[in-house]
């Protein structure tokens, strides 16, 4: 049975003493998020038409800002290698938390939670024995923004699949807590 803090205030996230094991989650965290950002595309070389020190454009520009809702999520299997099989409700939960931030690169922020904060949806994934995603039920809507509880949704879709759960005790759930800033990026509250 997992704790859900029905009011998570920064003050109370912020006043929880660290283990040695969460600060050792923080910097795996802190390390896979270099090593994604530091994955990107490389520059695009230019086209022979184009003028000397002038870059071709890798994409058409587009015609305007793209809704968080048309976002389709990527396969993973683009995105991130093949998941282990965790070997706790805990780790899984862990593992669930770095998998999303690394399948989420720009959508996401690291370091210190803000005092105030845009929302804070709570997500309960249900996964089927293979770790994709059986059923993401929405335990705590934010009050105000109410666009981040799709933008989490997407963001666990994008990270699946968890890893083989078939040898954990059922159900195979794990919840976790979406701490959206007012850019609209979020931090998974495992990892804060």
């Amino acid at each position: 049975m997992s704790f859900i803090d029905p009011e998570p205030t920064p003050a109370r996230i912020r006043g929880a003493r660290s283990s040695p094991s969460a600060l050792a989650l923080r910097l795996l965290a802190a390390g896979w998020l270099a090593l994604v950002a530091g994955c990107g595309a490389p520059p695009a070389a230019p086209s022979p038409a184009s003028p000397p020190g002038s870059r071709a454009a890798a994409t058409p520009p587009s015609s305007g800002p793209t809704a968080p809702s048309s976002v389709r999520p990527a396969p993973a299997s683009a995105l991130l290698a093949a998941p282990s099989a965790p070997g706790s409700l805990a780790q899984l939960r862990s593992q669930a938390a770095l998998r999303i931030v690394a399948a989420n690169p720009g959508r996401t922020y690291s370091g210190k939670v803000p005092d105030v904060l845009l929302a804070i949806p709570v997500l309960e994934v249900e996964l089927n024995a293979d770790g994709s995603v059986r059923r993401i039920e929405v335990l705590r809507p934010p009050r105000q923004a109410l666009d981040t509880v799709q933008l989490a949704i997407d963001a666990v879709k994008r990270a699946a699949p968890f890893g083989d759960v078939s040898r954990l005790p059922r159900p195979w759930k794990f919840t976790e807590t979406f701490l959206f800033d007012d850019d609209r990026k979020f931090k998974p509250r495992s990892l804060d």
